[in-house]
């Protein structure tokens, strides 16, 4: 299975908005393997503003080392917390 790290790293000359065929074909000519490629042919065929989007689309979690019942409670827990670069302000 395609990592988030693999699908980024493949597509990290490609310009933005693209759609489907344009990240597939710079996937290809970046020389991505089988399991990305498969990935992002399954893609739907939407025009894509960045990387994040295609990878969630294909199906890639960000951060797959956090397990569901650890996504569950942060998306419970209140969002007050501040950035570590806004705390000494």
């Amino acid at each position: 299975m395609a990592s988030y790290t693999d699908v980024l790293e493949y597509l990290s000359a490609l310009d933005y908005p693209a759609g489907k065929d344009d990240v597939i074909q710079e996937a290809e000519r970046e020389g991505a393997p089988p399991e990305v490629l498969k990935a992002l042919r399954a893609l739907p065929p939407v025009d894509y503003a960045n990387g994040t989007e295609v990878a969630r689309s294909a199906g890639i979690d960000a951060a797959p080392e956090v397990g569901r019942s650890q996504r569950a409670a942060q998306a419970r827990e209140p969002h007050t917390r501040v950035s570590q670069h806004l705390r000494g302000i």
